[in-house]
């Protein structure tokens, strides 16, 4: 931890599926003092012990805070909670948003903070669950350069990749089209999934051979290999229901920018498709399943 840093008090708001390991991750590694809020008590307790000291009071985690860390699950939280923290904000703070919370929030966000003569870098997050677990996330950053390498040995402790990308906001697009060309990838994925099964192949054999040749991917590795084949759609995941959330945003920019994409549609088009069937808490490559389910048995395609 550099000069700079020594002896700061650091608050973390959310502790849900990612926040929760990240949180545990900066008490264990920063070497300062690690507040924690979220509105349900046990990730608290459970952080309790590993340093994180519980703050019941959102506000009392600000006043007492010379860094606040915030992991929430949408731009429309994240805008909730800076509206009603915005009385304890003090000159010198500094505001990390790890949220996927969009561009237009990060934008605004900076304003009302720097009026009360804070700063807030935008640093939305990317990779699994068990990157938060092992402190291997990919962190993309948008605010000032000197913000940023004030806070960076913090990050440091979650992430293993931390990228300025530009001002306010340019880690939100970072991290929105990052998530556009996931779920896409994902998509091509269940379709050959299904594609290989209905054809008689392995689909797991399938799959080896497309991770030796151009069909490499992380998606693949991760959400491949590791849900679609198996067929594992946990519930504390990244879910259909937040994916489609930041596949909003790329959607919204898009249409700002006169973009068709057509491939992020057909992707809004399974998730709309899986939220049907009641599975939009599942974790997100659960859309193969609803491909699979759409495709009909292979006696009933014959027939036609």
């Amino acid at each position: 931890m550099s000069q700079s840093n020594a002896g700061r008090t650091v608050g973390f708001i959310g502790l849900g599926v990612m926040g929760e390991p990240m949180c545990r991750n900066l008490a264990a590694r920063s070497g300062q003092a690690v507040l924690a809020h979220d509105l349900s008590p046990e990730p608290m307790q459970r952080l309790a012990a590993h340093g994180a000291r519980p703050c019941s009071d959102a506000a009392e985690l600000v006043k007492a805070s010379d860094v606040v860390m915030m992991c929430l699950p949408s731009g429309r939280a994240v805008e909730a909670l800076l509206a009603q923290l915005l009385p304890q904000v003090r000159a010198g703070q500094v505001f990390v948003d790890l949220s996927t919370s969009g561009v237009e929030v990060a934008r605004a966000s900076e304003r009302l903070l720097g009026g009360q003569g804070a700063r807030f870098i935008d640093a939305p997050i990317a990779r699994t669950r068990q990157a938060a677990e092992d402190g291997t996330l990919s962190i993309m950053v948008g605010g000032d350069a000197a913000c940023l390498a004030q806070v960076q040995p913090l990050l440091a402790c979650m992430a293993t990749d931390i990228t300025h990308c530009g001002p306010v906001g340019a880690g939100q697009i970072a991290k929105i089209l990052n998530n556009m060309v996931l779920f896409e990838t994902g998509l091509a994925l269940a379709e050959a999934h299904v594609i290989a099964q209905r054809a008689g192949f392995d689909a797991r054999r399938i799959f080896e051979v497309l991770a030796k040749g151009s069909g490499d991917s992380f998606a693949l590795r991760s959400h491949g290999m590791k849900a679609i084949l198996p067929g594992e759609f946990p519930l504390r995941a990244f879910s259909v229901e937040y994916a489609r959330k930041d596949l909003s945003y790329a959607l919204a920019m898009a249409d700002e920018l006169g973009v068709p994409v057509r491939g992020a549609r057909a992707v809004d088009a399974s998730f709309e498709r899986a939220l049907e069937a009641g599975e939009g808490k599942k974790y997100w490559p659960v859309i193969s399943r609803v491909i699979d389910a759409d495709t009909g048995p292979q006696s009933e395609r014959n027939a036609a």
